[in-house]
């Protein structure tokens, strides 16, 4: 009642009802990748969850400190404030370890969730107008992700997050003429400064997760405002979606899928151990350990550093270090490459009309190979990162698996993408369902041959010709009573789908069909039609058959267990006592 009347109030005084109400009636798709960008969600919000429990008792200063607790190998030992508090967190505060380490992954996933995301909307198209901005949206949260991560990363000031943020810096000074300068900024002095920790703290905490909450607050105000996109399919066109509406069945699954990241995070960070700093030591400018690997989603960066090779040149008289063109020329590209490219696929393709409809990676083949080349490419760079692990774990000499690394990132890549290609043309020109239906024909065809059927209009826009019906395809309505009722079926392909929703006459259900299925023909069948026959109906029929003998044949034995009593035992008595006759 009092919840009632404050809604009705707020709603009287900000009129909210329209808008809430075309907000839950919004319609999202049915498939499960689409779920990947509420991963990521559900992740930024285990990590502020986390992250405000450890901000209470982490202390922000690279100021000198004699540690004292739990942690006997480290009692009175001086360190800074910042590691001191990190150690203490996880060894004496109340559950202090397990919110650090689930925040840590969490960290992890939310990273990982972005990647997977963002390739997936690569790979189907998603960025093509009218969601440039979106994708745009997604790539500045990428970059964010991965700054923000690394200061998170590097704030316990640890041995080894400190030799991580030493190879930054460097990399930062390696900028010609301003690099210097950009670290000094930054740091606050030479490194390592005292200013250092303070300035990464208040990055990480209150700048970059700010401008996350802004790009993904606007970020989903697009997707709410837009009209999402949707995989083809019997009935979807560009002017629709099929699926479920937001409320109740959409919030519910999304809700679920909540309850499930923040379970495995929590379980993550209860079970399996990670970035135990207590075992590294302080961070000590004169001292370095060795396997060292940063978090994944930098390895890539660790990686080029190790296999570029040592060149340094001069230009205009200013030096140029190694340390630029892997750690920040090869950066700049990818993220310049990620921004731009909706932009160059549009005008090399000449297609500026709006899609809602994705693509399949086999309808374009070029993008399958870009894509697949660059996964390739810092899937090796990320190994790279580990070389002096994989040496230790073969037994052979490091540079020997460097070298070969080396020539892996120049031929790995080329080859996949290639591969992809022509595998994505073959699936493209052929009849084959998947990758284990392809024929030598289909390779082939992929190589040089035409495509089956011809290739003209292969890859034009869907216009009012490609929203024309397929031959066996029908809408069929039936009454039951006081409704009416109707469902999709293509008889070529067998597909049938039964509409949600009824209405009170026949002008109301066709209305609904048309909406969902434009153009294509209705009809009035006499009855409700019975469902095709199938292996489902077959096994349903058998276990009902097999039912009623099994209850049929309980009940024969119960009756002849009630009339057994009356019968004579083996010895001419009867069981209740009484003696029979006797043969």
């Amino acid at each position: 009642m009092i919840v009632d009347r404050f809604a009705r109030a707020l709603d009287d005084r900000l009129r909210l009802s329209p808008v809430a109400r075309k907000a839950l009636a919004k319609v999202f798709p049915d498939h499960w990748s689409f779920m990947l960008g509420e991963i990521a969600l559900y992740s930024f919000v285990a990590l502020i969850l986390t992250g405000v429990y450890l901000t209470l008792f982490f202390d922000p200063s690279a100021a000198d400190r004699v540690y004292q607790g739990s942690y006997a190998p480290l009692d009175g030992v001086p360190t800074s404030a910042a590691y001191a508090s990190t150690v203490r967190l996880s060894w004496d505060v109340s559950a202090g370890l397990l919110i650090r380490q689930t925040h840590h992954w969490a960290a992890l996933v939310f990273v990982a969730a972005i990647v997977v995301h963002l390739s997936r909307i690569f790979f189907t198209g998603a960025y093509r107008r009218p969601r440039e901005i979106n994708w745009l949206i997604g790539v500045t949260m990428l970059a964010l992700a991965l700054f923000n991560g690394f200061t998170g990363y590097s704030l316990p000031d640890d041995l080894l997050s400190g030799m991580g943020l030493r190879i930054l810096v460097s990399v930062t000074e390696s900028v010609p003429l301003v690099g210097p300068w950009l670290a000094f900024l930054a740091l606050g002095g030479e490194f390592p400064s005292d200013e250092m920790i303070p300035r990464m703290f208040v990055s990480h905490v209150l700048l970059v997760p700010a401008v996350l909450v802004a790009l993904v607050s606007i970020h989903l105000a697009i997707i709410v405002r837009q009209t999402h996109s949707q995989f083809p399919g019997p009935g979807r066109t560009e002017h629709n979606v099929v699926g479920s509406r937001l409320w109740p069945s959409y919030a519910l699954r999304s809700l679920a899928l909540f309850a499930w990241v923040l379970a495995v995070l929590f379980a993550l960070g209860g079970l399996v151990q990670i970035n135990p700093v207590w075992i590294y030591g302080p961070f000590e400018p004169a001292e370095a350990t060795s396997p060292a690997q940063p978090d994944w989603y930098v390895a890539f960066g660790d990686g080029a550093l190790r296999l570029f090779p040592p060149w340094e040149i001069r230009i205009a008289g200013y030096l140029v270090p190694a340390p630029f063109v892997p750690g920040v020329v090869l950066g700049g590209l990818t993220f310049l490459a990620l921004y731009a490219w909706p932009f160059a696929e549009r005008l090399r393709t000449k297609d500026r009309q709006p899609h809602q409809l994705l693509d399949r990676p086999r309808d374009h083949p070029a993008r399958t190979g870009v894509g697949v080349t660059a996964i390739t490419f810092y899937g090796v760079l990320t190994v790279a990162a580990g070389d002096d692990i994989i040496a230790r774990l073969l037994d052979v000499p490091t540079h020997a698996v460097r070298s070969l690394l080396q020539v892996l990132v120049l031929l790995l890549p080329v080859a996949a993408g290639l591969l992809a290609y022509l595998v994505a043309r073959a699936l493209n020109r052929g009849d084959a369902a998947g990758i284990g239906d392809l024929t030598r024909a289909d390779l082939r065809r992929a190589v040089g041959g035409p495509r089956r059927g011809g290739d003209a209009g292969a890859h034009q826009p869907p216009g009012p010709a490609a929203q024309a019906p397929l031959p066996g395809e029908r809408i069929e309505m039936w009454s039951e009573g006081d409704l009416w009722r109707w469902r999709y079926r293509d008889d070529a392909r067998g597909v049938t789908i039964h509409g949600n929703l009824s209405g009170e006459s026949e002008q109301e259900v066709a209305r609904a069909s048309r909406l969902a299925y434009p153009g294509v023909d209705r009809v009035v069948v006499p009855g409700p039609p019975r469902p095709a026959p199938g292996l489902r109906s077959a096994l349903r029929r058998w276990g009902d058959a097999a039912l009623g003998v099994s209850l049929l044949v309980t009940a024969l034995a119960q009756r002849r267990r009630e009339r057994r009593p009356d019968r004579p035992g083996p010895d001419g008595d009867r069981p209740d006592g009484r003696s029979g006759p006797s043969d």
